[in-house]
């Protein structure tokens, strides 16, 4: 999970993160490094995102972000527990 801090960010520009985040998932795969986008949340009031991915580890998703140019405050490892 990445967790990030994008106070004010315009809902356009937020778009634009999360069609960056599923474009360098589909990249990185397509090179065969297994990792993808699963879902973000968002929270206006105070700008809190949280980003879920699936990777084999923490590196291939800072990797995915720090290329795709995505500002985060930390990423941790995460359970989805979607029923």
């Amino acid at each position: 999970m990445v967790e990030r801090n994008l106070a004010g960010i315009s809902m356009e520009d937020l778009g634009g993160a999360q069609k960056a985040a599923i474009s360098q998932a589909k990249q990185m795969s397509d090179q065969g490094e297994a990792v993808s986008y699963i879902r973000s949340t968002f929270a206006p009031e105070d700008g809190r995102c949280m980003c879920l991915f699936e990777a084999s580890d923490e590196a291939q998703v800072r990797k995915l972000n720090d290329t795709a140019g995505l500002p985060y405050d930390r990423v941790v490892s995460a359970m989805d527990l979607t029923p």
